[in-house]
């Protein structure tokens, strides 16, 4: 969302541009979100830094390769601890659940705001794409 001001075009006439090339379905775009600013009860970050990303990029490319592993969870597929490569780094098993755990209120309220980028786009977004939304808000209702 932050990155909607920075778009020189229109994202509605995107997604209907996806969803006609995919002969009247959206074609999924590989899309993975990462938060490397978590942070913990302390206020110290999560993630043990910039240098490690690589550890989730890799799996990414992997993931798209059709090679890695994944676990599905509300907010799609995500690694588990033993799919990276934690050669070199002292990262616990805690540290990587706290890293990928899913807040389910903080969701809800994201979707929600969510909801005028939606009434901007009305007309332009494929079917698809409000199902997916509204599968995304039962799933974190659940």
């Amino acid at each position: 969302m932050a990155m909607i001001a920075f778009v020189g075009y229109n994202i509605g006439r995107l997604l209907q541009a996806l969803a006609e090339n995919g002969q009247g379905r959206v074609q999924a775009a590989k899309i993975f979100q990462v938060n490397w600013f978590r942070k913990n009860a302390e206020g110290k970050f999560v993630w043990p830094g910039f240098g490690d990303n690589m550890r989730v990029l890799k799996w990414i490319v992997e993931r798209c390769a059709g090679t890695a592993h994944a676990q599905k969870m509300a907010l799609g597929y995500v690694p588990e601890f033993d799919d990276l490569n934690w050669q070199g780094l002292e990262f616990s098993r805690d540290k990587f659940s706290s890293a990928t755990s899913i807040d389910k209120a903080a969701w809800q309220q994201e979707l929600a705001m969510h909801d005028e980028l939606f009434k901007k786009l009305e007309g332009f977004v494929p079917q698809e794409l409000a199902a997916n939304r509204r599968a995304l808000q039962e799933r974190l209702a659940a």
